[in-house]
């Protein structure tokens, strides 16, 4: 059974920063391309950063500079450090696997930007 469990939101204020984890089991982390995602309310999921097997990242433009994707292979661990985070990143983060045409979710965690 795959499991993506996701950690590390919060409510922080602007200018701040959160660290997100997400641990994965059930799957063969290393060949996985992981990513992060985010849901903010009436908005559509988009796409925050990806990494892949070799290392390889890709951030929307909104985060460059921002957030930084790294990944753990010992630990089946993918990580999202975001420093100065505005309001208009509060939204549901969530932990994406991929492989080929086969994917996986995490539950998501609340990331809330406010003073």
């Amino acid at each position: 059974q795959v499991q993506l469990v996701e950690s590390g939101g919060g409510l922080v204020q602007p200018g701040g920063s959160l660290r997100l984890s997400c641990a994965a089991s059930g799957i063969i982390f290393n060949i996985y391309t992981m990513g992060w995602y985010r849901q903010a309310p009436g908005k559509q999921r988009e796409l925050v950063a990806t990494i892949t097997s070799t290392g390889t990242t890709n951030y929307a433009d909104s985060v460059k500079g921002r957030f930084t994707i790294s990944r753990d292979n010992t630990k089946n661990t993918v990580y999202l450090q975001m420093h100065s985070l505005k309001p208009e990143d509060t939204a549901v983060y969530y932990c994406n696997s991929r492989l080929g045409v086969r994917g996986y979710w995490g539950q998501g965690t609340q990331v809330t930007v406010s003073s």
